[in-house]
């Protein structure tokens, strides 16, 4: 079963000041990898911390912080960015 796919709109701003190539690739990332599989759990990692409850992806160096609502199986996507701004 498919999970659905949300944008929060500060997701939605980093995604298009990405390079067109970047942002599509990350998009295709999302759509094919993530949101089709039955286990979004089965690729990225747990955050720890005080953001541990979200999920992270990782495309090139570029990470996607998401929150995966096992109840609705929604991936709401919080944040895109390169790796060395995105968890600030």
């Amino acid at each position: 079963m498919a999970w659905t796919l949300e944008f929060a709109e500060s997701a939605r701003k980093q995604l298009r000041k990405l390079d067109k190539p970047v942002a599509k690739r990350v998009f295709d990332f999302l759509e094919e990898r993530i949101a089709k599989d039955d286990d979004p759990r089965r690729l990225g990692k747990a955050l720890k911390g005080e953001l541990g409850e979200l999920w992270c992806y990782r495309v090139g160096d570029y990470r996607i912080i998401c929150d995966l609502e096992d109840g609705l199986m929604r991936i709401l996507v919080l944040q895109i960015g390169n790796r060395r701004e995105v968890y600030r």
